[in-house]
């Protein structure tokens, strides 16, 4: 008897642990510019990120606060996103540089601690 395939398609959602909401939320729409969707109890708001919803969420039931996966950002110029984010008081882990040269493109990122303490990695492939 076989059992039925998974046909995932996409990433819908992405759970990221903050320990001060408001301090997220600013960071996430205010720093890095993401669409704020809504907010709903208890202490969760949720971002647009093409098309992927990001969910903002404070520990529950006394649980500790723990940093969660490292999220990597698709944009176009990562110079320019830097310089940007650097203007906005971003302080970053690892400027911009190449990781990868691949046979139609160059794979470059940068590292950023999130307000919470959370790695956030920016990374762009910028064709040959």
């Amino acid at each position: 008897m076989s059992s039925p395939s998974v046909a995932i398609s996409r990433l819908g959602q992405v759970a990221i642990p903050a320990q001060d909401i408001a301090r997220a939320i600013a960071f996430y729409r205010d720093t890095l510019g993401l669409r704020l969707l809504f907010e709903a109890p208890p202490k969760l708001a949720f971002f647009d990120c093409g098309g992927v919803r990001l969910m903002l969420s404070e520990p529950e039931g006394g649980t500790a606060f723990q940093p969660g996966s490292i999220l990597y950002y698709l944009v176009e110029d990562l110079p320019a996103a830097h310089e940007a984010l650097v203007a906005r008081g971003v302080a970053f882990l690892h400027a911009p540089q190449c990781i990868a040269t691949m046979p139609d493109h160059a794979l470059w990122m940068a590292f950023l601690n999130d307000s919470e303490g959370n790695v956030v990695g920016l990374m762009s492939e910028v064709r040959s």
